[in-house]
């Protein structure tokens, strides 16, 4: 079962049954050690067999979450010092769970972290009422209440223009996008996509994710893109996304960040993210305690650097990638002509 789960993540398909296998790397990993071990131990002609297809198996597993490892190489220098200064703001994201009535948890964190940005998701007009003090504080806030867990509410203390509630692949799942000014200007993108799940295919998450990245690389200006994406670091697509909008992880060569789910964050997997152009320093990136959702909230301070930043080049933009992406946007297309 594990290398059949190993095999179908190989398999390039929207079908929720299929991409719900890019999540668990990590315990398939573990899973397939365990399994490698207790064949081999049974000493039986067959366990060999499979104690090779296991470690064939867990290699790809490895070679896929690696990146997200000690054992990875870092892509962002993390500057040294950690306090705010020109330029530099901090972030913060939170998926609330929008059935979690325990506001003042939520409150109690806003109002400790004070973030510049902050970033609530599947919030309903009852969260939106319950932090009203909090969102009082912030000269800056644009908001889309809903009651289907994919509402949300941006506020910002930075000076902002163009802030708004967009609707890119579906009409009731919104993202937001503004732009902020810390030393210069530079966009934001907040996103929430559906995730893959039973009926629930991903032509409308990828899609969502793919106009994003395409727009965050026709803008000149610096971006950050944050937000739950229903989808892990080391999948297919967030792995195009970042190539298609130029993006920088604070987390390669550093760990997962696991965010979800968040009672068990060591067995969970990091579907909150933050990923910045190569124009942020980054002075820290944390993810901090569990406030009643299921998700865990995301932090970071970030600077616009006044000159070179010395993080690497995004990776390259290769004709595949820009045919998967047409790819991806047809795929959708034809799913809503279908309904």
């Amino acid at each position: 079962m594990l290398i059949l789960a190993t095999g179908l993540s190989l398999v390039e398909s929207n079908e929720w049954w299929v991409r719900i296998w890019d999540f668990p790397r990590a315990q398939i990993l573990a899973l397939l050690i365990i399994a490698a071990g207790l064949v081999l131990w049974r000493d039986r002609a067959w366990g060999k067999w499979l104690a090779v297809g296991c470690a064939l198996a867990g290699g790809w597993q490895l070679y896929r979450i690696m990146p997200y490892t000690p054992l990875g190489s870092k892509e962002i220098a993390f500057a040294d010092r950690q306090d705010k200064g020109d330029g530099c703001f901090s972030a913060l994201s939170l998926n609330v769970l929008e059935s979690n009535r325990d506001y003042a948890r939520t409150a109690k964190l806003i109002d400790r972290e004070r973030p510049d940005i902050l970033l609530l998701l599947e919030t309903d007009r009852r969260w939106e009422a319950a932090l009203a003090p909090q969102l009082g504080r912030y000269p800056h806030v644009v908001a889309q209440p809903q009651d289907n867990t994919y509402g949300l509410i941006f506020a910002s203390r930075l000076p902002m223009r163009e802030g708004r509630v967009e609707m890119i692949a579906e009409a009731d799942v919104p993202s937001v996008s503004a732009v902020l000014t810390a030393r210069r200007p530079f966009r934001v993108i907040g996103l929430h996509p559906r995730p893959p799940s039973p009926g629930q295919d991903t032509e409308a998450r990828d899609a969502e994710i793919a106009v994003a990245a395409r727009r965050a690389a026709r803008d000149k200006r610096p971006v950050l893109a944050f937000g739950d994406f229903n989808d892990v670091a080391w999948s297919r697509t967030s792995q195009l996304f970042k190539r298609i909008g130029g993006y920088l992880d604070p987390r390669i060569g550093r760990g997962t960040f696991a965010t979800f789910p968040a009672w068990a964050p060591l067995l969970g997997w990091p579907l909150d993210h933050m990923f910045v152009t190569p124009e942020f320093e980054v002075r820290s990136l944390r993810v901090l305690e569990n406030v009643g959702s299921d998700h865990l909230p995301v932090s970071a301070i970030l600077c616009l650097a006044a000159g070179a930043t010395g993080n690497d080049r995004p990776e390259p933009v290769s004709a595949e990638d820009r045919r998967d992406v047409d790819e991806i946007m047809d795929e959708y297309r034809s799913e809503r002509r279908a309904e």
